[in-house]
């Protein structure tokens, strides 16, 4: 082996060992940041050694380019359900039926977890495919989506020749809260509940997306293994435990149907205060010889079953609707209920997430309404009772005009929500400022989210145009402010005057308009009075403007308030306006520009805009046509792909002297 094989291999090995103890045994043997250091050392020697590189590595938990679809693979034995127990009469015929060919009453049983089946094949000890359930027979290819899982094992503990496992992969109740709120913001369909949440994540063309969301797994049963020898669920479960898998920590061995009826009484009983959500009991013969005996059906193993809890849901009275406006701008309608006791805890208030949801299920104000908490956490309205109403009910329409500023509320194409689109809407303007303050938009240093929060709290700034008028003797009255940082913070204020037009596109928050789009839409509108009279249809022909972009353009600069808050930034000489310079006498016009990696001095928009401002092209992807990529701390696969096709590379000191070169 040569030194950086060993290096390597040794640095895999203690980081998949630090992984183990981490994920499965609960016990962290070093710190966040030393595991930090020898991951980036990993990186860092892979980068120099590509050829070194294996699907095993803990390097490689994020897919590379997306999947146009899923592959089929076939099961090597089919991947059976269980048969349902809805109560205690159902639990004993199953013991009775069981009785009649084993020799023993011994079981396991296990937490019914609420996710997605899979199926993980290992070759060597190493994962080399993955699949859903799908029908039993065949599913669906989903290996790099499951390597995206960390607390799953890319390589076991031992190279076991060949190992198929079953498992399920599950949303964290604080993830599933997590990612329905982000996709509130957005305007976007929620999920209903964590198992449809883990499902939609699951099956992602672009394993990135996959790996954002902290899905998590239970391996639980052992579909075919070769060179060990197994008698007993409890001695598979303590084995896969051993091979580094995740195997839930609830399952119980039970001697007899008294003990199993306990567990599955106290278990319905604690549900609510797990992280995860699950629906049931699952109860399995502990010996292997028994379980032959006993067989199968054409749907089911006759050795096991699933009890199923008693759904959670109340009825109760819808009193009122309240329109709330969320951070972002969007109008959504709460629902205020007669309080109703749920999942442990008292339930008076309900997020109804947007009117086409209300619409679609009939909810009027005064009806009968059915609740359940979603995940275990979140309570919602299942649905109402038509046949109970009295004639008095009220239907419920969005709001025509914001409940927090009165401006006219508006509902893009092809979304669900209804915005607010004035930025200075009391109740976003806190999240306003800050976006504005950001780095990437007016970068307006010391001006963060704590002191943003005092300037609004304390009526100092009302409108976003209230910063350029602020003074140093009013900073001063905020908690934690003397005079020399008062004194900085309106310097950077005063500074961010001059920043170029692009910045302050960016800054203004509009929707589907980001840095980059910025910098291309004033390279072909110069000045702020320009945006404001522009049109749909010139807006469309800019390349990377799509239709959705051009109405959210157009829709933001004709709001009167917005419209107010631009000439008060133009009355306090924010600067408005692009310096146009003829494109062919640009030096680096017609070049193209990959960034990659952290870079010390720069940010990556500084960079590019520096970039662009000698003409040349910012790309996110590299190709043969790409003439320079940057490469900063930890790059990516760019920098693999720029490798392989023998592009020109530059580090961060090289490309300074280029910009400095051409300017």
């Amino acid at each position: 082996m040569s030194q950086p094989e060993v290096q390597i291999s040794r640095l895999r090995e203690d980081i998949q060992n630090y992984d183990y103890y981490y994920y499965i045994m609960d016990e962290p043997l070093i710190s966040d940041s030393e595991y930090d250091q020898l991951m980036q050392e990993l990186i860092r020697l892979e980068k120099l050694h590509p050829q070194l590189i294996t699907s095993d590595s803990p390097t490689q938990r994020v897919g590379g380019r997306p999947l146009p679809k899923f592959n089929s693979i076939q099961h090597r034995q089919p991947l059976l359900s269980l048969e349902n127990a809805f109560n205690e009469g159902d639990l004993k015929e199953f013991h009775r039926r069981v009785g009649r060919l084993s020799a023993s009453a011994d079981y396991i049983t296990e937490l019914k977890i609420d996710g997605v089946s899979v199926a993980l094949v290992y070759e060597h000890g190493v994962l080399i495919n993955a699949a859903t359930r799908g029908d039993g027979l065949t599913g669906e290819d989903i290996t790099a989506n499951i390597r995206t899982i960390k607390t799953l094992p890319l390589r076991l503990r031992q190279p076991i020749p060949r190992l198929e496992v079953r498992g399920e992969v599950y949303m964290p109740k604080s993830e599933f809260v997590r990612l329905n709120q982000e996709k509130e913001e957005k305007g976007e369909r929620i999920f209903a509940n964590p198992r449809n949440a883990a499902a939609g994540s699951l099956r992602q063309l672009n394993a990135a997306i996959t790996a954002s969301r902290a899905l998590s797994a239970f391996i639980y049963d052992i579909l075919y293994i070769e060179g060990t020898a197994l008698n007993t669920q409890q001695e598979a479960l303590e084995f896969l435990r051993e091979q580094g898998f995740p195997v839930n920590r609830e399952a119980r061995f039970c001697a007899g149907i008294d003990e199993i009826l306990a567990y599955c009484t106290e278990y319905n009983d604690l549900r609510h205060e797990l992280p995860y959500e699950i629906d049931g009991v699952v109860i399995k013969l502990n010996q292997f010889a028994d379980r032959e005996k006993l067989g199968f059906t054409a749907k089911s193993p006759r050795w096991a079953i699933a009890y199923k809890f008693p759904a959670e849901e109340k009825e109760t009275r819808l009193l009122d609707v309240a329109i709330n406006v969320g951070r972002t701008g969007i109008i959504a309608p709460t629902a205020i209920l007669e309080p109703v006791s749920l999942a442990g805890t008292t339930v008076s208030r309900a997020s109804l997430h947007n009117f086409d949801l209300v619409r679609d299920k009939d909810i009027r104000i005064g009806d009968i309404v059915l609740m359940h908490k979603a995940g275990d956490i979140i309570p919602e309205v299942i649905k109402s009772f038509p046949e109970k109403r009295t004639g008095n009910e009220i239907i419920i329409v969005p709001p025509t005009n914001c409940p927090s500023c009165n401006s006219p509320v508006m509902r893009p194409d092809g979304e669900v929500a209804w915005r607010c689109e004035n930025i200075n809407c009391p109740a976003r303007l806190k999240e306003s400022l800050i976006f504005f303050a950001s780095r990437t938009a007016m970068d307006i240093d010391g001006l963060g989210p704590a002191i943003i929060d005092q300037l609004v709290e304390k009526g100092l700034v009302t409108k976003i145009e209230d910063l350029y008028q602020l003074k140093v003797e009013q900073l001063q009255t905020l908690e934690r402010s003397g005079e020399k940082s008062a004194a900085n913070i309106i310097k950077a204020i005063d500074n961010s005057k001059n920043r170029p037009l692009s910045r302050l596109i960016t800054a203004l928050g509009i929707r589907h308009v980001g840095a980059k789009t910025a910098r291309i839409l004033t390279a072909h509108l110069s000045t702020i009075e320009e945006f404001l009279s522009v049109q749909e249809e010139y807006l469309i022909n800019i390349p990377e403007v799509g239709t959705k972009m051009a109405e959210s353009i157009v829709s933001f600069f004709a709001q009167p308030r917005n419209r107010e808050t631009i000439d008060g930034l133009i009355a306090a000489g924010v600067n408005t306006a692009e310096e146009r310079v003829v494109e062919g006498k640009k030096p680096l016009a017609g070049r193209t520009l990959v960034l990659t990696g952290t870079l010390s001095t720069l940010t990556r928009q500084e960079a590019g805009e520096k970039f662009e401002a000698l003409g040349g092209k910012v790309s996110s992807s590299v190709s043969k046509k790409t003439d320079y990529v940057v490469v900063g701390e930890d790059p990516g696969s760019k920098y693999d792909k720029a490798v392989e096709l023998g592009l020109t590379i530059l580090d961060e000191t090289q490309f300074l002297e280029l910009i400095k070169g051409e300017e």
